[in-house]
């Protein structure tokens, strides 16, 4: 399975495969639950290669490692899990 940062990579720099909507889930420590969000919400700096930056809807910002992002789905369906 492709690593989880290619996998976003790839859908940040593929313009035809980034066409589609992207849901990242990810766990999360506070709530012991994994949430979704939209692709779309997330930030990526070039100086980080552990993970992603996120708003939430409180204004909160939150830095997401990629060994806690649990799964992806595009257009709805599951394109990529992390086993557990």
């Amino acid at each position: 399975m492709i690593p989880i940062h290619e996998l976003l990579n790839r859908i940040r720099w593929d313009r035809d495969f980034g066409k589609a909507e992207f849901v990242i889930s990810y766990y999360d420590r506070q709530t012991g639950e994994n949430l979704q969000v939209p692709f779309v919400e997330l930030s990526f700096s070039e100086e980080d290669h552990f993970g992603f930056t996120l708003i939430d809807r409180d204004g909160g910002v939150h830095h997401i490692p990629y060994h806690r992002v649990r799964e992806v789905l595009r257009d709805g369906e599951r394109i990529w899990h992390r086993k557990t």
